[in-house]
């Protein structure tokens, strides 16, 4: 390489090739410029084959290149996030595949709250235990048909699907929490059923 021209062109698509993808994340082009990004590499080989003896000139390609190398995890990044969709997206989706312990209440005598396990009747939890989970499943799918009825719409899963579910949930629970019982209830939040899971110590 004996002149600038080839690396003038280089910076100069590089700046045209951003200002592109900046439009297509601002909303106004429709489609990513990926044409023009495989035309960008292949002038970025083309110009990798050749041997550049100016340390100068060589220094800018090199610092060209780390450029478009950045922009490229840039817009890669970018691009993720616009297919996973909107941050709270993802948020309710790891909470609905994610079960979290609850706190138990402390041993004095005091009203239990609501969301705690206890013996008595109004227990909301259905508890899954090693090896018998035949009558809780019976009872889970009961409370999800009641809400779905509520909601006037039949259940959006069989029985066996539910009990599918519930020993997927179970064995990641046990895996992680080292216990053999897990409880479950089942919840309505913006209409939607949801089944919930916590650990419990025996």
């Amino acid at each position: 390489m004996k002149n600038d021209d080839e690396l003038d062109e280089f910076e100069e698509n590089l700046r045209l090739l951003k200002n592109k993808y900046d439009q297509f994340f601002a909303g106004i082009s429709k489609v990513p410029p990926m044409m023009e990004r495989h035309k960008m590499e292949a002038y970025i080989h083309e110009l990798g084959k050749k041997k550049i003896r100016d340390n100068a000139r060589r220094f800018r390609f090199n610092t060209l290149l780390s450029r478009y190398n950045q922009y490229r995890e840039m817009w890669g990044r970018r691009m993720r996030e616009r297919e996973e969709g909107p941050l709270e997206f993802r948020r309710r989706a790891a909470a609905m595949n994610e079960p979290a312990p609850e706190k138990q209440p402390p041993p004095i005598p005091a009203p239990m709250p609501h969301h705690a396990v206890t013996s008595g009747q109004s227990d909301p939890y259905v508890r899954v235990a090693a090896g018998t989970n035949g009558e809780a499943i019976g009872r889970l799918y009961e409370q999800i048909r009641d809400e779905h009825e509520k909601l006037g719409r039949p259940p959006n899963l069989t029985r066996e699907q539910l009990s599918a579910m519930v020993d997927k949930q179970v064995e990641i629970v046990r895996a992680r929490y080292n216990v053999s019982t897990v409880a479950f209830r089942v919840e309505t939040i913006d209409g939607k059923v949801k089944l919930k899971a916590k650990p419990i110590q025996e």
